[in-house]
């Protein structure tokens, strides 16, 4: 097939795109929390913002898919950057004119929360079609979003830092706000099929029921309920790892240097496993290396459950992370494939809202884990339980489907 610059240009903008409101979205998670710290001096007030707005990430996780399938994909993801810009301008804006509070900063928090899953699963929903044209398999289209996902979240939280240290936190959500109009620009050029509203598409009156009928196929389609349940749980065993045990272990050692470089460790090990499977995760049949992935990754947690000194634990977090790196990508095909073009967007949507379920839910149980049996006894069950779900994965029924040529949308591989 021809790959022209022309036929590459959708492509690139959708990732370029991505890219910037990934890192749009790492300023912000470092920038918020320090200016709550600013205002209040307290750390609870600072982590209180993260956990406010995982409730708006469930709720518009679970419906912003079907605002994608009846608006159509390129408006969302426009319509989501371009008011996801005007929540976070208004921080340094109401700054100057009222001064800025808990209150006012949590509220505009949670405005910004509700906006960023709509416009990730409009710019995902459009990944087929963008890599159509550019004449790239799924396989590494979707390798090669996840990486750069991954290494937006990586380069966002250090730009925040700088942009703190030289322009102040208040400040520097003008350069966010910078990063989503530019996001919102390059998605409002991308022109390919599907981009546009369906021709055939519902109407928002009728928004529950179509949101039913994607939830309806999901639970139905045995692959993408079994890749759908397999992922939860393990997102519902590794966030309360990376986000509560690690920070507890290293918060007790007085070493949070050492607690940044295990996460990138771990980051930037998913992003080389992401762009590996890009590279060559074609040649491989897709369930031995889902089933590889899990496996691999929930032993490597298992080592860092030992507590070991720092550099095993910087070697088994890498690992882990290479070896979870492919399991996104691979989870992203098996939905593009399967679902009907006009359902993709609230199926993916739906997938997300179960992912996202999962991670408070591990939150819940961890804080009382680590009261009962301590750092190193919570993160072994936790480890343990990652071991279960990756071994139980090999005797899944619906992974049998992942290979199935039938039950693939053929025309969008090239």
């Amino acid at each position: 097939m021809n790959t022209t610059g022309r036929h590459l240009t959708p492509f690139v903008a959708l990732e370029a795109a991505t890219a910037l409101s990934g890192a749009a979205n790492g300023v912000s998670m470092v920038a918020f929390p320090w200016l709550v710290l600013e205002l209040t001096g307290s750390a609870s007030y600072a982590a209180a913002i993260g956990a406010i707005t995982l409730v708006p990430l469930l709720l518009t996780s679970l419906l912003s898919g079907t605002l994608v399938d009846i608006l159509g994909r390129r408006c969302v993801s426009v319509v989501s950057d371009l008011l996801s810009l005007v929540s976070v301008a208004a921080i340094p804006i109401l700054s100057g004119l009222v001064g800025l509070s808990f209150a006012l900063l949590a509220v505009l928090a949670v405005i910004g929360a509700f906006f960023d899953p709509a416009g990730i699963t409009a710019r995902e929903s459009m990944l087929p079609e963008a890599a159509r044209a550019a004449g790239l398999e799924l396989e590494r289209a979707n390798g090669m979003h996840e990486a750069i996902w991954g290494v937006a979240y990586l380069v966002g939280p250090g730009v925040g830092g700088l942009l703190i240290a030289v322009v102040g936190a208040t400040n520097a959500f003008w350069a966010t706000a910078a990063l989503f109009a530019v996001s919102a620009g390059l998605m409002f050029a991308v022109r390919i099929p599907g981009a546009a509203r369906p021709a055939m598409h519902g109407k928002l009156r009728e928004f529950w029921p179509a949101t039913k009928e994607g939830l309806v196929f999901l639970w139905r389609e045995p692959v993408l309920r079994s890749v759908a349940i397999v992922t939860a749980l393990v997102v519902g065993f590794w966030l309360p790892i990376q986000g509560v045990l690690l920070p507890v272990y290293f918060e007790a050692r007085q070493e949070p240097g050492h607690l940044g470089v295990v996460l990138m460790a771990i980051s930037a090990g998913a992003v080389i496993g992401a762009l590996a499977y890009a590279a060559v995760g074609a040649r491989f049949p897709r369930r031995r290396a889902l089933n590889a992935s899990l496996l691999g990754s929930a032993l490597a947690v298992l080592g860092m459950a030992f507590l070991p000194p720092l550099a095993a634990l910087l070697a088994f977090g890498f690992v882990a992370g290479v070896a979870y790196g492919p399991i996104n990508p691979i989870s992203n095909v098996a939905l593009q494939e399967r679902t009907p073009n006009r359902l993709r967007g609230r199926v993916l949507g739906l997938s997300t809202s179960i992912a996202y379920a999962a991670g408070p839910a591990g939150y819940l149980l961890v804080g009382p884990l680590i009261d009962k049996l301590g750092v190193r006894g919570a993160f072994l069950l936790l480890a343990g339980g990652l071991v279960v779900v990756a071994v139980a994965s090999f005797a899944v029924r619906g992974f049998k489907g992942l290979d199935d040529v039938t039950g693939r949308d053929v025309g969008s591989i090239m």
